[in-house]
């Protein structure tokens, strides 16, 4: 289901939209393919992502559908699987198979109806495929929501009367809508922001040369190039958290092959960030999806940023749900220090209000935002901002 809204939403009818969504959960269940034929549509990153996922679960996959089929099947990533566009399959494949849709760049509910329309007949999207694989692999970028009880609503009622614009309300409630109602809110004055994820227009004017990040869930450096890239090419330290190995080694050797006064300027570390140091179980390597869960087998000692000793003046975390957890492990460091912070808020009910309220709580002055980069619930980001550190 699809809604489309023309004004953004005050705080008043942001509340009585989130029930309205709450009315709806939970909404649905992982999918299981079962014994059909399961195809991926989108051969894109997501879908080599999907592909991965469930070859290491053991789950057959039948094909890739991309609309740029030539070239898709040209990609190593896609070897050993036949690559079709859409008005290539078959009708009896349309009609029997389950199709992954591996798509978060678009909105999923016009692509879905327009796949039905071709004959395309059980069309779900690729997370919800996924997330029946839980007891095997941790990616929990597809959960469904339980419905938010009398405390939950009060928390999240807290947390939208903190937000500083109704803007980040609106972006709040597509991502509350899809988790709990599984359905799709539009507001055509607060669009999904598809390639500002960490970096929002009010944010990268506030960067400068002497700017300190510690990225959390550092991965390939992507995003701290992007960082260092928006503070204008200069940076004055940073620190990039990787503990999954494969992930860091491809990571050293990108900052390495930086100019040398920026790769000087950066450390690497292998730390898993937690609330406090204790043990726990990592599973490593998943790419992206790599993460504290049950499911590892590398034993790990959590590492607070707290112990760290740093002075960021910019904290990024993408942690795969484990960033409520560092955020309480960095207390005193974001009270001394004052940076930006930006954490992603989709992988887990902390992001309904734990998270954001949290900010919202602990550091006094500063200017909560809240924005989506994604689709289907996916690339919602939770942004600080120090008033102090606001352009007037």
């Amino acid at each position: 289901m699809a809604r489309a809204f023309d004004a953004l939403p005050d705080i008043a009818a942001a509340r009585a939209l989130l029930r309205m969504a709450n009315a709806c959960a939970p909404a649905g269940a992982p999918a299981h393919p079962g014994g059909d034929d399961l195809w991926i549509y989108g051969g894109g990153a997501l879908g080599k992502l999907v592909r991965a996922h469930l070859a290491a679960v053991g789950q057959p996959v039948a094909g890739v559908i991309d609309r740029n089929a030539v070239p898709c099947a040209r990609d190593p990533a896609w070897a050993g699987l036949p690559v079709l566009s859409p008005d290539a399959v078959p009708e009896a494949v349309k009609a029997k198979a389950l199709f992954a849709v591996a798509v978060v760049t678009a909105p999923y509910v016009p692509l879905a109806r327009e796949l039905q329309r071709q004959g395309f007949a059980r069309c779900l999207p690729a997370y919800d495929v996924t997330e029946t694989f839980r007891d095997r692999h941790p990616l929990r970028n597809g959960w469904f929501a339980p419905p938010l009880r009398a405390p939950g609503l009060e928390a999240a009622d807290a947390m939208l009367a903190g937000l500083a614009d109704d803007a980040s309300r609106a972006h709040y409630l597509r991502f509350a809508a899809w988790r709990l109602a599984r359905e799709e809110w539009d507001f055509s004055d607060a669009p999904v922001e598809a390639g500002t994820r960490f970096l929002l227009p009010e944010i990268t004017p506030l960067l400068s040369a002497t700017e300190r990040v510690l990225d959390g869930g550092a991965h390939h450096g992507t995003v701290l190039a992007q960082i260092i890239a928006g503070a204008g090419g200069r940076i004055g330290a940073a620190w990039a958290v990787e503990p999954d190995p494969a992930s860091r080694a491809v990571l050293e050797r990108t900052i390495a092959a930086w100019p040398a006064k920026t790769t000087r300027r950066v450390r690497v570390l292998d730390a898993v960030l937690g609330d406090r140091a204790r043990p726990a179980l990592f599973h490593a390597g998943l790419g992206f999806a790599s993460q504290i869960a049950t499911t590892g087998t590398r034993r790990a000692r959590l590492t607070p940023i707290d112990s760290l000793k740093l002075n960021p003046s910019f904290v990024k975390l993408h942690l795969e749900g484990a960033e409520l957890a560092a955020l309480e492990g960095a207390r005193k460091t974001l009270l001394r220090h004052r940076p930006i912070v930006a954490a992603t808020i989709y992988h887990n009910a902390d992001g309904l209000a734990a998270t954001p309220l949290w900010l919202m709580e602990t550091l006094p002055d500063y200017r909560v935002l809240i924005r989506t980069h994604g689709w289907c619930g996916t690339g919602t980001v939770v942004y600080a901002i120090p008033k102090e550190r606001l352009r007037p």
